[in-house]
């Protein structure tokens, strides 16, 4: 018997394509979403769908000289909506979603391809300037400003004689107020790193023995909570932000799901304690955290040490036989979202019972 009071996860549809689909990110304010990937070619494909009449139509297609790898609106104004984009090629591009002609904006920004991309103080979201983040194959991360060509405006690198690991994932958080900010960084080794842009320094590092396939703080606009990692080998881990130790770091709690790499986490806009988890086996699980009694205790010297909270498995579905690729929640409708998979199917989901959570 299915239990009708747990929020329910639905295919509201699915729309098959002839290419490779690696990302798929809402259009802010609208029934629209953009479809990013390449064709067996080697070019890539932008693709614009609407929601219209309980179904998908492809309101623009538009194929360039290199596939898509990632994209974010993150940096964007609400107004322009302008789509950033990762490529296999390295390149950082800007791109006028009404137009598609020529981008706005772009860089030769990494030597390989670009993995990921995050962005921060545009859409009303976080403060200070609109910056973009970029990991590579190449083992650098770069945060640029669109406003400055060229150049970024940090590179985090390995150090002389360091071994170059692959940066799979990237994420922006700590952005409450113009002058505090960080980026964290995942590899394909299990480092996680989070650097503190105001002082330009490494203010945290650890281990999770997996590689990092998806980094994502709850909220990018408040002080740090909490941050999601997600790994190879059916992990994912839940990290207290809000107590750093001064030795331990930040404490975390570890949960096994999905019988498979668990290829991505992203939260629920409209609760920052409910987030998607995606699986390598094609599958969604829902899951709420829940905070300890207390977020921090003190220590046998003394010291402050965060106390990690629960998580629990709301709800999950099993949607396709290939790994579930991306995955965007719809910043407008609550329990909207949208996900592709390397079965090439674009799928619309929805979220029933969310807002009794």
């Amino acid at each position: 018997m299915l239990n009708m009071d747990k929020p329910q996860i639905i295919l509201h549809v699915q729309k098959s394509v002839n290419y490779t689909l690696y990302d798929t990110k809402w259009i802010p304010c609208s029934a629209k979403f953009v479809a990013l990937g390449n064709y067996s070619r080697g070019t890539g494909a932008i693709q614009i769908y609407e929601i219209s009449q309980g179904d998908v139509q492809i309101v623009r297609d538009v194929e360039k000289s290199k596939a898509f790898k990632c994209g974010t609106f993150g940096a964007s104004s609400l107004q322009n909506r302008y789509l950033a984009t990762g490529d296999f090629s390295g390149k950082l591009q800007i791109w006028d979603l009404e137009t598609l002609d020529l981008p706005l904006y772009s860089a030769q920004a990494h030597k390989e391809i670009i993995n990921c991309i995050d962005g921060v103080g545009g859409l009303g979201v976080g403060e200070g300037a609109p910056e973009l983040v970029t990991g590579s194959r190449d083992g650098t991360v770069k945060v640029w400003d669109p406003r400055q060509k060229n150049e970024p405006v940090a590179t985090m690198e390995p150090g002389e004689g360091e071994t170059h690991r692959d940066c799979w994932t990237v994420a922006f958080g700590d952005s409450y107020n113009a002058q505090e900010r960080c980026v964290a960084a995942g590899y394909d080794n299990g480092d996680i790193k989070l650097f503190d842009l105001r002082n330009m320094s490494l203010k945290w590092e650890t281990n999770v023995k997996n590689g990092v396939c998806c980094l994502e703080f709850d909220r990018k606009d408040i002080a740090m909570n909490k941050l999601v990692a997600t790994t190879l080998e059916s992990k994912f881990h839940v990290f207290d932000m809000r107590t750093q130790h001064p030795s331990k770091g930040f404490t975390s709690l570890t949960e096994k799901a999905h019988k498979s790499t668990v290829w991505l986490a992203r939260h629920l806009p409209q609760n920052r304690d409910v987030f998607m988890t995606l699986g390598g086996n094609g599958s969604l699980h829902l899951w709420k955290y829940s905070y300890p009694s207390s977020r921090s205790r003190k220590d046998t010297d003394g010291q402050e040490i965060g106390v990690a909270g629960t998580v629990d498995l709301l709800q999950n579905v099993t949607l396709s036989t290939q790994p579930i690729s991306s995955y965007d929640w719809s910043p407008d409708k609550m329990g909207l979202s949208v996900c592709t998979a390397f079965d090439q199917t674009i799928r619309v989901i929805i979220c029933t019972k969310l807002n009794t959570l």
